[in-house]
């Protein structure tokens, strides 16, 4: 069965590189170094124009998943942001304190973004109990649920991530993340089942220009998706 790449960008030169590059679909966000925010309004309907499917994360602020009834409320907004922009949908998550799913909080995310399609992001890596949430998110109608299997690295979690699909059942998609490169992929998928893989394809760039360093414009080294790096895991895994 032939397994899908998407790609996670958060600039307009990254998508034009993921598309160029062969990616399936995006995920599009603002800050990936912090693990993805939601992406501008600006950048949205320029990757509403893209040939593939464009996923936007609605992910107000870095750091945990617990979010009070302010970050509810922008979430809500940007999820009618991704909708009129054209966006194909939206990547969700919400915790409680004790790491497992915000169910309540997902479930109104969900019906604000009915209709839109929908990952559950990583959020599902830090649930204390892999089978309930698992189920718990097939019942909320989601499409797949992006995870490392609990590890850093996906390479780390393959035997929980072999785990889910097959619990899954053809229920859900489970999309493999974190870590993944074409030098891996291969591998990952192999020992897992999975028929989804997303990864960022970037590259380092080390900036040289003091002033902008100086001035704290820009991290000296810095990350770029790169489109030969996307083109390397498609075609790694079209010969799977």
């Amino acid at each position: 069965m032939p397994v899908l790449l998407e790609v996670c960008v958060d600039s307009a030169e990254g998508l034009e590189a993921a598309v160029a590059g062969g990616a399936q679909r995006i995920e599009l966000c603002s800050a990936l170094d912090v693990g993805g925010l939601t992406p501008s309004k600006g950048l949205m309907a320029l990757a509403a124009k893209m040939p593939v499917p464009v996923y936007a994360m609605i992910r107000p602020r870095a750091g945990d998943f617990i979010f009070d009834a302010a970050s509810r409320d922008v979430m809500l907004a940007d999820i009618d942001t991704a909708r009129n922009s054209g966006l194909t949908g939206v990547v969700l998550g919400a915790s409680l304190s004790d790491g497992r799913l915000d169910v309540d909080l997902l479930t109104l995310l969900v019906e604000r973004s009915r209709g839109m399609g929908r990952t559950l992001h990583r959020a599902f890596d830090l649930v204390p109990d892999a089978d309930e949430a698992l189920e718990q998110v097939i019942g909320l109608g989601f499409e797949r649920i992006l995870t490392s299997g609990f590890a850093v690295k996906a390479a780390d979690g393959m035997g929980v991530l072999r785990q889910l699909a097959d619990q899954s059942a053809g229920r859900i998609a489970i999309m493999a993340g974190s870590g993944i490169t074409p030098a891996n992929v291969a591998h990952i998928v192999a020992g897992t089942g999975v028929a989804e893989v997303h990864a960022s394809c970037r590259l380092p760039v080390t900036f040289v220009d003091e002033a902008l360093v100086g001035f704290g414009f820009v991290a000296r080294q810095q990350y770029r998706t790169s489109s030969v790096v996307v083109g390397e895991m498609r075609e790694t895994l079209a010969a799977l």
